[in-house]
């Protein structure tokens, strides 16, 4: 019987529009697992093991290489005087030294313990609280082998700033021979090293949406979603040449980001010489149309592609379950396990895969005490062999005619997809990429390059996790302010003021009630630029552009409602604005999807007159407000989406709506919608 464990090591990339890295994660488990795991494998003769180690990870890792402090806005703070900070970066630092589990790491040291416990310091007890923050999450290796940490958890308290910094240049220290460990165990074959997708996104939603709806039907998807193949495909070479530039080799092996994946995917990986990849047993029994778990422990094979089926029992019991067993029962539940597989199943080879960082701290001694006696029991087991991905990629295997699509999760997307929250995200994306297209063109390269790569980190699985109401965290607004600095910064990059929208949190879960009225019935206004008739826009459609984001401290945007509606023959539009700020426009780009209309309107001086382009003949007039009427008679799509620019001296100083687009249904005739 073969048995071979695949641990998943990542995180999101943390790092802000500046490259600032907001959130400690990758640092305090690099102090707490990513060197522990691998040197608990190795003090066992015979194991092996596959580590995947992503992308996102190996970038930020990085970054602690040196002064470690001015990558990292928690250690910037923590270095520095409690009289320097401020009221919310006092408090945002306490909540960071509090999110410790308190069980297996808080109160296994007496007087982080007490301190925990308070609601306020002194200045002494605040410093004593920030080291003993960091020394909770030094792992069983530094608490065992580190002179420095072992005599400060001995000492506790009465720390001062020569500590900390003694700290931090042993912590810096240790971590910057992290991978340096890992290739050595490489080359001694104990280990194969993986990876994933540069940051770590679902490719099988870059590369078509629908494949949300073909793992569940009742998944909702964004309207107007749109494939990003040519970013699923950077995401998979980039990720190459960040893993070989790091570890010396090209890697044969990829775990998709949670699992997820599908027959493009799978194609895709393949094209770029990805010879074996890893996910869940759902998607193999969704595959095969059957449950049997005898068909589960054996290497199957897709489109020659090498495919690897996570036992999800056995790698969930090792994930939730057994930290609350103790480590002698755990290790022979799990022996007992694999017998009862070998006794009925002749060859089998059993795949434990899972998150090989986040589970330990749920345990007591962060599972040395569990993996110590598992392995223990392994190395024992003459019927047994522990195999890695390398030597996987050697035996045998089983022929798959199709590849269900989902993920590690239910077999399906919606984890990523579906809730209002996470289509939201997709959404936001979507429409950046659309305006992008619309501006590439007269960007340089270096922009260019700059806004791809906040493309692909913006498509990380990470960010849509936390969206919507299946998971929690305390620091989900931090998660999703990094997931729009993205998109901001894109605009930014183009100089094109970002849509409001992308300003508010999603995680509000804000509705559009409060922004947004759609036309109630048809209108037929007369277009002169003026605040005529009221009674002429009387059933429109309001978008109150003031209303769209509560952050005080944007800049004042000219377009403050947008007035909108139809009839019969046409489709009108009205631009209420501050007349002072207007007096700088000059233009307004009009973009109508998915039809590819792009044409800017002059509005530099006051007019009225009557346009054509592309078949499209529009009438504007401009004297007190900007008035539009777009002739429908060439249009012959039924749904459209509309989107305006607004510049001043060419450059972009506010996108409409700020909420994303705006579609007009040419077939509605509001009968829904009807009052008196």
């Amino acid at each position: 019987m073969n048995l071979s464990f695949i641990w998943h090591m990542h995180q999101p990339d943390y790092r802000d529009e500046f490259g600032i890295i907001q959130m400690p994660w990758v640092f305090l488990h690099a102090i707490k697992d990513y060197y522990d795991m691998p040197w608990m494998l190795t003090r066992h003769s015979g194991l092996k093991a596959t580590f995947n180690i992503t992308p996102p990870l190996i970038r930020q890792l990085k970054l602690y290489y040196e002064n470690p402090q001015n990558n990292d806005k928690f250690l910037n703070l923590w270095l520095r005087d409690i009289s320097s900070l401020n009221r919310t970066e006092y408090r945002w630092m306490i909540k960071i030294c509090k999110s410790t589990p308190y069980e297996t790491m808080v109160s296994k040291i007496a007087y982080y313990d007490e301190l925990y416990k308070k609601d306020s310091y002194t200045n002494q007890e605040f410093f004593d609280l920030e080291i003993l923050f960091l020394l909770s999450w030094c792992g069983v290796y530094l608490r065992t082998n580190n002179t420095v940490v072992k005599e400060m958890l001995k000492r506790e308290s009465g720390f001062v700033y020569e500590d900390k910094l003694s700290l931090l240049r042993e912590l810096t220290h240790f971590v910057k021979g992290i991978f340096d460990y890992y290739a050595e165990l490489k080359n001694r074959d104990i280990i194969s090293i993986s990876t994933t997708p540069l940051n770590h996104p679902i490719l099988p939603l870059l590369l078509d949406m629908n494949s949300a709806k073909i793992a569940n039907p009742s998944t909702n998807i964004p309207k107007y979603h749109l494939s990003l193949k040519d970013d699923a495909l950077l995401q998979i070479t980039r990720a190459k040449e960040l893993f070989t530039d790091t570890f010396g080799f090209l890697p044969d092996g990829f775990w998709p980001a949670e699992g997820a994946v599908d027959e493009n995917s799978v194609a895709l990986l393949s094209e770029c010489g990805v010879k074996w990849i890893a996910t869940d047993e759902e998607i193999l029994f969704r595959s095969i149309n059957s449950r049997d778990r005898a068909s589960l422990y054996t290497p199957y094979e897709y489109q020659d592609m090498c495919i690897a089926f996570r036992d999800h029992h056995l790698s969930d019991l090792i994930g939730f379950t057994y930290k609350f067993w103790e480590p002698q029962r755990a290790a022979k539940d799990f022996v007992s396990h694999l017998w009862m597989i070998s006794d009925q199943n002749e060859d089998a080879t059993v795949f434990i895969i899972l998150d090989g960082e986040n589970a330990w701290e749920f345990y007591d001694n962060n599972a040395f005490d569990f993996f110590d006696e598992l392995y223990k029991n392994l190395t024992a087991l003459s019927w047994l062999n522990i195999l890695h991905m390398q030597d996987v990629y050697r035996l045998p295997r089983k022929k798959l005619s199709k590849l269900h699509a989902g993920s590690w999760i239910h077999g399906e997307f919606n984890t990523w997809v579906g809730h209002k929250e996470k289509s939201r995200g997709w959404e936001m994306i979507f429409i950046t990429k659309r305006d992008y297209e619309h501006h590439k063109d007269s960007l340089d390269d270096d922009t260019k390059a700059k806004i791809t790569e906040h493309f692909l980190a913006s498509e990380c699985s990470d960010w849509f996790w936390w969206y919507g109401d299946d998971h929690f965290t305390e620091f989900g607004l931090e998660f999703d302010a990094l997931f729009r600095s993205h998109l901001i910064s894109i605009y930014n990059l183009m100089k094109i003021a970002p849509p409001s929208d992308l300003f508010e949190p999603i995680i509000q879960n804000r509705s559009s009630v409060d922004f947004l009225l759609k036309p109630q019935s048809y209108i037929s206004p007369q277009i002169n630029g003026t605040h005529g008739s009221f009674f002429e826009w009387i059933g429109s459609g309001v978008v109150h552009e003031n209303r769209t984001s509560s952050t005080m401290d944007m800049p004042k945007s000219p377009v403050m409602k947008i007035l909108y509606g139809q009839d019969d023959e046409n489709i009108y539009f009205a631009f209420d604005a501050d007349e002072q700020i207007m007096k700088s426009c000059n233009m307004l780009r009009l973009i109508i999807d998915p039809i590819g209309f792009n044409e800017e309107i002059d509005i530099c001086d006051k007019k009225h007159y009557l346009s054509s382009h592309a078949d499209i003949t529009y009438e504007v007039a401009y004297e007190d407000r900007i008035e539009i009427r777009i002739d429908k008679s060439s249009i012959k799509k039924q749904k459209l989406d509309f989107r305006f620019e607004l510049s001043s001296g060419g450059t972009v100083i506010q996108t409409l709506p700020g909420f994303g687009v705006l579609e007009i249904d040419m077939d509605s005739d509001f009968s829904d919608r009807w009052f008196v």
